[in-house]
């Protein structure tokens, strides 16, 4: 249903009805939702918008003629991680369940005329074309045959190497704001093609939330948006190390595959609105991590003698993350780990209809 404000030149789309509205006295657009995109020196004459929430993602979809937009990529972290199997591909077949929390990297995206990409990274030894970031805009570029130069600015906040699943986020956000900022003729097939070349996680952040991944990660099934209240929040540690993904499953020993049980188990508990059990929390290569780095087990020691009463790890690490149901209690541990010196962020679990997308 297309509406018109009065006001010349101002209109908006309801994709869903009385999920949007308008200000025109404050030249904004809020949903219901949660997300709000804010005009800053345009006039909104220049613009459609066209907004949705058929499952938004995490990184927040706006259409506009505008040459320049930020993006927030969140993290993640795996509730499970079940290890079935080596793959004939190289690969292993997983079962996990992963949710986005609220500790996020900021992207700049610019149109420029050089017909380049370019990324610069507030982390100057991830300025390069290897960064997923820069892969994701290459490959959208070469499969649509578009010539069109990219500046990726990217604002890391997110551990690197950590299992919170920085790098696969930044490439998920930047092919969907590529999509709906150029009004990209992509399907869902094709993004999820993409996605799964460049990284197992990929998959996931394009639509991020809580959901339940299989295969290599590339088939993901959303779970319902229930969370307990008794991981309310979330403090994630990160020791000063990082742990290559590749050398986890190359040494993990088959005694430590399991079935998809665990992952299951977690996913009905979820759907039906109930607090999974901490027993069926399980990470297939928690042991095998805790063993072969030391510094991640005795982190783990460490965030339990502070305070923490369930410790986990997230993917392949080295990041753990301890639940808490009450916030006096995450910031007095938190307070405890860092006078210790760790590296360590009080989140939350966090859905893919928050956050924003500035176009200017």
């Amino acid at each position: 249903m297309k509406c018109n404000t009065g006001k010349k030149g101002c209109s908006y789309t309801y994709l869903y009805k009385l999920e949007y509205s308008i200000d025109t006295n404050r030249c904004s657009i809020a949903s219901s939702y949660g997300l709000l995109i804010l005009f800053s020196g345009f006039k909104l004459d220049k613009y459609l918008i066209s907004m949705h929430n058929a499952r938004m993602s995490h990184a927040q979809r706006a259409n506009t003629s505008g040459d320049v937009c930020f993006v927030r990529a969140y993290a993640k972290i795996n509730l499970t991680l079940d290890v079935l199997g080596h793959r004939a591909d190289g690969y292993h077949d997983l079962a996990t369940v992963m949710q986005t929390v609220d500790l996020y990297d900021t992207i700049c995206l610019t149109a420029t005329g050089d017909n380049r990409v370019k990324l610069v990274c507030t982390k100057p030894e991830l300025s390069n074309d290897n960064n997923l970031a820069a892969r994701a805009v290459q490959l959208v570029l070469e499969r649509l045959a578009i010539r069109q130069g990219v500046l990726v600015e990217l604002h890391k906040r997110i551990p690197v190497a950590a299992g919170l699943g920085g790098g696969s986020s930044d490439a998920a956000a930047v092919m969907l704001a590529l999509q709906q900022r150029w009004k990209l003729q992509l399907s869902p097939t094709e993004l999820l093609d993409m996605a799964t070349s460049l990284g197992s996680d990929v998959p996931f952040f394009l639509t991020g939330g809580l959901a339940l991944c299989e295969g290599r990660g590339e088939r993901v099934t959303a779970i319902a948006t229930y969370w307990p209240g008794s991981m309310r929040w979330l403090l994630l540690l990160k020791p000063a190390i990082s742990v290559s993904t590749a050398a986890v499953f190359r040494n993990l020993p088959p005694s430590d595959y399991t079935d998809d049980t665990h992952s299951r188990a977690v996913s009905m508990a979820l759907n039906a609105g109930q607090a999974p059990k901490l027993e069926d929390l399980h990470n297939s290569v928690e042991r095998s991590v805790l063993e072969n780095y030391p510094e991640v087990a005795h982190a783990r020691t460490d965030l339990l003698q502070a305070g923490a009463s369930f410790v986990r790890l997230s993917g392949t690490g080295p990041t753990l993350f301890a639940t808490f149901s009450d916030l006096a209690r995450a910031q007095r541990v938190k307070e405890q780990l860092l006078t210790s010196g760790y590296e360590v962020y009080l989140s939350r679990a966090i859905h893919p209809n928050a956050g924003d997308v500035c176009v200017y």
